[in-house]
């Protein structure tokens, strides 16, 4: 298999130029051409200033050479992936195709992102080799953040062709790799678009209201709070009728799809007067900001007119059967849109996959969803679906009836099954390369476990701590494990590995625990809730063992401190990691500051002196800074230059196994060091920066009170130290305890605690 050193994009647009930002991300240098001259530079440059960021880090842009197609196209000579996507024209997409053949090399691989026009009609006419050589590749916006990538072959295409892409897709670019068949909205749309539209028309008929709607095809189903119209608003509510118009003209006339294809005079009306959603001037949802307010409102689909937003007042069952056996029409809502939804997936199989799994990874990825419909129906039960499909006089899908009083997954010793069509289970394969610890669940007992946290082998002499607590918010029974844990991988494993399956590492420390246990004034318990945490992190530190961290997600304050105790990281590229303490009143506490100070005097590329260290920490912890991406938390040295970095999430536990693995050789653990801290001098100059911004507005009262403790702790001046008396690990964990301990005290940092536990916002007071 020929591997991709260089990408060619040919499109500047939203896209076009996202996936030349993702191919950068990865460190693979991009050409980026745009039939407009100056295009590609300008989306470049646009995308600099996006929030959020299309690159991981702003010095990924280099790799990308903006250019045109007209004067340029010769650019594309050494690419070995060329991705058009352009407008979805098939006679201006095909002109394009016979111009590459003039450039391209020989086995270079050229693919669509098209999701509309037919792969057998885009190489219609054109040669056997291009044919050999073109494939879909269907990405989905934005290309960094959404991880599905749908690849369609030709009955030419290479096999080596799909296989080149399809691994450097995984592999570099993050993306898991569904393969659909070539037909209209391939997988994620052509069911995505159906559930849409079906959940809107849906409404209109049964009178339910944008917020009753949103709030029943949300939470209940497992599908993100935005619901149906809040996702229509975040898309564009213009693109609705191309989408519609698109799927009409492809699909055939016995498609289910065309009993939704309605006229909706509401929606023209606030397309035409630019309702076009959060683009434009609103659109379902909208903040009217009229006389300098601000009230959010939402659209009545009785009325047709904005009115004041409203909480949707319904008590739902917490079962999602009791939710769709009801007879009100809140559950006859539910049950005519996911019923027929997933009576529609079911009928996609073999139309679009040939699998059920790859329906469920289609849209757990594209659209969100915590469960594949198929995951859906066995919550439901199969043979249920049928009968209550029937009874409305609903066509009953095969697969359904096939299924019967059977499960579409199963676990068959230790191994995770699907059912196929043949109507017997199958294996349901990972790709080389990937190890879950779902999997590693299904066969094994954890070695140590409790409410908060488990141990767990993962082979070749790898154990792997876990946290299991709610947002894997760290606690002392997580402490207590990762204390036996330490001693238990000491005896008998080579090396440790802390990582998680969760949406995020950790959101850092329990607060809900601290601030229960400030309101009974138990402060001794939490002097030794710190302690226990700096005890523990410096036993970690120090183990006889590599610890490798292997982060996803939010990684925040008692989280990223666990990190900077580790011997490496193999982080996930998408890791949201810092020090946030400070925004909720506290410093860190479990020995942050003192790691951070390390880091920046040994690793940071700053001027000589005690000084450039402290201010440079100073800054980022007092701002609570977080990084937006595992490369950003390298330039912040919240991980160091030699931590690896995965793109696929899939690949995460196995990248860091090996990583372990690597450091067993010759291990030593890391020496204590001393630190000269500048002293009073520097804590004087910090806290002056710091009243600089309370007098222009920019830092609050208590901003002011907290940034001195911190000072206190990163000058040394807390422990009377000066240039010239060098400060032990331990010197700055008693100081980091003592300001915590302080600051806990401290009735506005309890009030931001509050505010955060309350509202999910930090408080500015």
């Amino acid at each position: 298999m020929a591997e991709i050193r260089k990408v060619g994009v040919i499109g500047a647009g939203v896209m076009g130029a996202g996936i030349a930002a993702q191919v950068a991300n990865a460190g693979v240098p991009v050409v980026l051409l745009d039939v407009v001259p100056d295009a590609a530079a300008k989306a470049v440059e646009k995308m600099l200033k996006a929030d959020p960021a299309p690159f991981m880090s702003k010095r990924a842009a280099r790799l990308i050479t903006p250019g045109n197609t007209e004067e340029n196209l010769d650019l594309l000579a050494d690419c070995d992936w060329i991705v058009e996507a352009i407008i979805e024209r098939l006679d201006v997409k095909q002109a394009l195709y016979a111009r590459l053949e003039t450039v391209r090399k020989a086995g270079s691989v050229v693919s669509s992102n098209t999701s509309t026009i037919p792969l057998a009609k885009l190489t219609e006419g054109l040669s056997q080799g291009f044919a050999g050589d073109f494939c879909i590749t269907h990405f989905f916006n934005p290309p960094r953040y959404m991880r599905l990538l749908e690849v369609v072959k030709g009955e030419k295409t290479r096999a080596e062709a799909i296989e080149a892409v399809s691994r450097f897709s995984d592999v570099r670019l993050g993306k898991s790799v569904v393969a659909c068949k070539d037909r209209p909205g391939f997988i994620a749309n052509r069911l995505g678009v159906f559930w849409i539209q079906s959940a809107v028309v849906e409404a209109f008929d049964l009178g339910i209201e944008v917020e009753e709607a949103d709030a029943v095809i949300g939470k209940p189903m497992g599908i993100p709070k935005t619901g149906v119209f809040g996702l229509i608003d975040l898309v564009g509510l213009d693109l609705m009728p191309h989408v519609m118009e698109s799927m009409v003209g492809l699909l055939p006339p016995a498609d289910p799809f065309h009993a939704y294809t309605r006229d909706l005079p509401l929606v023209r009306r606030m397309i035409a007067d630019g309702y076009t959603g959060r683009k434009g001037k609103g659109g379902f949802y909208r903040i009217n900001k009229a006389g300098g307010g601000k009230v959010k409102e939402a659209m009545s689909l009785s009325s047709g007119d904005y009115r004041p937003q409203r909480k949707a007042d319904l008590e739902l069952p917490k079962k999602l059967k009791a939710l769709l056996s009801g007879d009100d029409r809140i559950s006859r809502y539910a049950w005519r849109v996911l019923g027929q939804t997933l009576a529609y997936a079911a009928m996609l199989v073999p139309e679009a996959a040939d699998d059920v799994a790859s329906i469920d990874e289609a849209m757990r990825l594209g659209y969100n969803w915590k469960y594949g419909p198929f995951e859906l129906i066995d919550q439901l039960g199969a043979a249920w679906v049928a009968e209550k499909l029937a009874k409305d006089g609903l066509p009953v899908p095969e697969l359904l009836t096939l299924a019967g009083e059977r499960s579409f997954y199963r676990v068959d010793n230790g191994r995770r099954q699907q059912l196929g069509r043949d109507g017997a289970y199958h294996d349901i394969a990972r790709p080389e390369g990937v190890l879950m610890l779902a999997d590693i669940k299904l066969a094994s007992q954890p070695i140590l476990k409790n409410g908060s946290a488990a141990l767990w082998d993962v082979g070749d002499g790898v154990a792997c701590f876990e946290f299991t607590s709610k947002m894997n918010a760290l606690d002392p029974e997580i402490m207590a494990l990762l204390g036996k844990s330490i001693k238990t991988v000491a005896k008998s494993f080579k090396a440790l590995v802390i990582y998680n399956e969760g949406s995020n590492f950790s959101a850092g420390a329990n607060l809900g625990l601290a601030l229960f246990a400030a309101n009974i004034a138990a402060w001794p318990e939490i002097e030794q809730i710190v302690a226990a945490g700096q005890e523990t992190y410096r036993a970690l530190k120090y183990a006889p063992f590599p610890v490798v961290g292997a982060p996803s997600g939010l990684a925040l304050g008692g989280g990223c401190e666990i990190l900077l105790h580790c011997d490496a990281v193999q982080a996930h590229a998408e890791t949201y990691t810092g020090l946030v303490e400070c925004g909720v009143g506290l410093i860190p506490g479990w020995g942050g500051c003192k790691e951070m100070l390390v880091r920046w005097s040994t690793l940071g590329k700053l001027p000589k002196g005690p000084m450039p260290p402290v201010i440079k920490v100073f800054e980022t912890i007092s701002t609570a800074t977080v990084a937006k991406s595992a490369a950003e938390a390298k330039e912040l040295l919240f991980l160091k230059p030699t931590d690896g970095v995965t793109m696929n999430r899939y690949r995460l536990l196995a990248d860091a196994k090996a990583k372990a693995l690597e450091l067993v050789k010759d291990y030593v653990p890391p020496t204590p060091v001393e630190l000269s801290l500048p002293g009073d001098s520097a804590r004087v100059g910090m806290e002056m920066a710091v009243d600089g911004f309370l007098r222009l507005g920019k830092a609050t009262k208590h901003d002011r009170v907290v940034a001195g403790a911190l000072a206190e702790v990163l000058s040394g001046a807390g422990a009377n130290a000066d240039a010239t008396r060098p400060l032990s690990e331990k010197d700055l964990l008693e100081l980091e305890r003592s300001r915590f301990m302080r600051l806990v005290r401290h009735p506005a940092t309890l009030a931001r605690i509050e505010s955060i536990l309350e509202t999910g916002k930090p408080l500015r007071n």
